[in-house]
């Protein structure tokens, strides 16, 4: 089969024309992948910043496809089924944590960057109707994580006020879009105004440059405070956070891009009586809600670009630089 293989640290992806095919077990099925979409963690694999990688492995948590053979134990009723896979393996039953067996498709298990992957078939979900197969593809991991951090996390509300910081992201973009759905009044922030200004026309409120001096306090000044904040970049800038959450706000980081945070004033964390919340995926009983959630609202995930699978190199380059607005989603030839 085509696949997009991650040989080593050095070599990175390649693209392979004749890799094996993988066999579906007794409990899994084969899905033959119609479109996947990339995530930052593939990309931080790809530089050897993720724990337990291993060689050759094939990269991708998000895909959509045609079930086409079963494993023993499997209902015939996903034979021949477009679906979506969560990636989500080995949750556990604990809606407050992942079990220490935790992990997701793309690594150790080879993922969705390929024609086939096998998965169990109770990973498999019917996708949103009103969805193409690309803009289903763009929905699994960036979804689930941005539907716990707003929900599950920061217990997000109609009528309250949220700012998403460093829109553009895929997880940022659906927290926005689930945060606008749920009626909350919906602010961003990024480096560029190009993508705030995009933001706007899906429906945010008003935006911030963060990268301007003192721009937190020209935002309360404008805007008011906060009572929720969905950060992924944590490091220096989170500080600033502190200063637009209204009392009793609550903040839900699910990445550190920016690196460890420094200069927080725990006086005002504790006299605004302010809540920081640590998040990351979801269960699978949220991936089922953040399905329907996206069904019940009509929601639809922005799509940056399509790769074909042999421009699977490209595809990461831009994942890397950083540029898009929205989801990379790559299509088998």
């Amino acid at each position: 089969m085509k696949a997009l293989v991650l040989i080593s640290k050095e070599e990175g992806v390649v693209y392979y024309a004749n890799y094996a095919e993988p066999v579906e077990s007794a409990g899994e099925v084969r899905v033959k992948v119609l479109a996947a979409a990339l995530n930052h963690r593939d990309v931080w694999i790809t530089q050897g910043q993720y724990a337990g990688i291993k060689y050759p492995t094939i990269l991708g948590s998000d895909g959509v496809g045609i079930v086409e053979s079963l494993g023993a134990g499997v209902s015939q009723e996903w034979l021949g089924k477009t679906v979506i896979i969560n990636p989500n393996i080995q949750w556990g039953d604990n809606q407050r944590a992942q079990s220490k067996q935790y992990n997701i498709l793309g690594l150790p298990k080879d993922g969705t960057l390929a024609e086939y992957v096998t998965v169990n078939a109770d990973r498999l979900h019917r996708a949103p109707a009103h969805l193409s197969i690309e803009q289903a593809a763009a929905l699994p991991l960036a979804g689930l994580t941005a539907y716990r951090a707003l929900f599950g996390r920061a217990q997000l509300q109609a009528g309250e006020k949220v700012l998403i910081s460093g829109i553009g992201g895929g997880v940022a973009l659906f927290a926005m879009q689930f945060a606008i759905a749920a009626g909350a009044e919906v602010f961003v922030s990024s480096s560029s105004e190009e993508k705030i200004a995009h933001a706007l026309q899906l429906g945010a409120k008003a935006g911030a440059l963060y990268n301007q001096e003192n721009w937190h306090k020209n935002f309360v000044k404008t805007h008011g405070e906060v009572d929720v904040v969905i950060d992924s970049a944590c490091g220096n800038g989170f500080a600033a956070l502190i200063d637009v959450l209204a009392a009793g706000g609550r903040i839900a980081f699910y990445g550190g891009g920016q690196g460890a945070i420094n200069g927080l004033n725990p006086q005002k964390i504790f006299w605004k009586q302010a809540t920081i919340l640590g998040s990351t995926m979801g269960s699978d009983e949220q991936f089922r809600q953040m399905v329907d959630f996206v069904g019940v609202h009509k929601i639809v995930p922005v799509v940056d670009s399509v790769f074909a699978l042999t421009d699977g190199a490209a595809a990461f380059a831009r994942m890397a630089h950083g540029a898009q607005f929205g989801k990379i989603v790559v299509k088998p030839d």
